[in-house]
């Protein structure tokens, strides 16, 4: 894509939703209808208080439910992080998805439109507190952070499915390398470009800037050889 056709793009994605979750296969409707409900309530104190003030009685409290409850739904803390963290990753999934089979578009367009979805959502209130909650907690809770190493894992999956697609000369490592420097990148601008921060309103320079250097990177990128 010509760098020239970037500034003037307008992405096809609508903004991710904050949860996903699986489709229903028969059980208690009712049941399925409640760990949602307990999901959402979840997110927003994570959101808004952080995971301090994400306790099983906070949560239990926000749906109107006694913990006891909760509890029959998610036994443990650990176990709401977890299903918490997968409807957040999986809505990103959805739209990646969507992205990966837009047949019409090379693997450089897809780049971008994935990247701008990214760095787009960096803005919202829930990435911009969720994400640097979980960074904190996961250098002092191994729980955390192999939900945290899960879930960038499955987010960089479709980057690296257009990287291998821009560059099959590639090895598999240098590959993830690139996959994984990007995903990094743009990791990075949430504290400095995310929900009211002081560079969110630069964001769209940014997001432009971010686009042509990943794709040239890809393009171009040759690791060094090893003797």
């Amino acid at each position: 894509m010509p760098f020239s056709n970037l500034e003037s793009r307008k992405f096809k994605t609508k903004a991710v939703a904050d949860l996903a979750f699986p489709e229903r296969e028969g059980g208690y409707a009712k049941g399925h209808e409640t760990r949602e409900q307990i999901l959402g309530a979840a997110l927003s104190l994570l959101v808004e208080e952080g995971y301090r003030g994400m306790s099983m009685r906070r949560v239990a409290a926000a749906c109107d439910m006694k913990l006891g409850n909760l509890t029959y739904h998610f036994p443990t803390r650990e176990e709401l992080v977890k299903d918490l963290l997968d409807a957040i990753i999986r809505a990103y999934e959805i739209e990646f998805e969507a992205i990966i089979h837009f047949t019409n578009e090379t693997a450089e367009e897809r780049l971008a439109e994935i990247c701008g979805l990214i760095l787009e959502d960096i803005r919202t209130k829930k990435t911009t507190h969720v994400f640097p909650e979980l960074w904190a907690l996961s250098n002092h809770d191994p729980f955390v952070l192999e939900r945290v190493q899960e879930l960038y894992a499955r987010a960089r999956a479709s980057l690296l499915e257009i990287v291998e697609e821009m560059r099959p000369d590639l090895d598999a490592d240098s590959r993830e390398d690139l996959a994984l420097f990007i995903s990094a990148s743009m990791e990075g601008m949430t504290v400095f470009a995310g929900h009211n921060k002081p560079f969110e309103h630069r964001m769209g320079q940014l997001e432009t800037i971010a686009i042509r250097s990943f794709i040239e990177i890809v393009r171009n990128y040759a690791p060094d050889v090893q003797e």
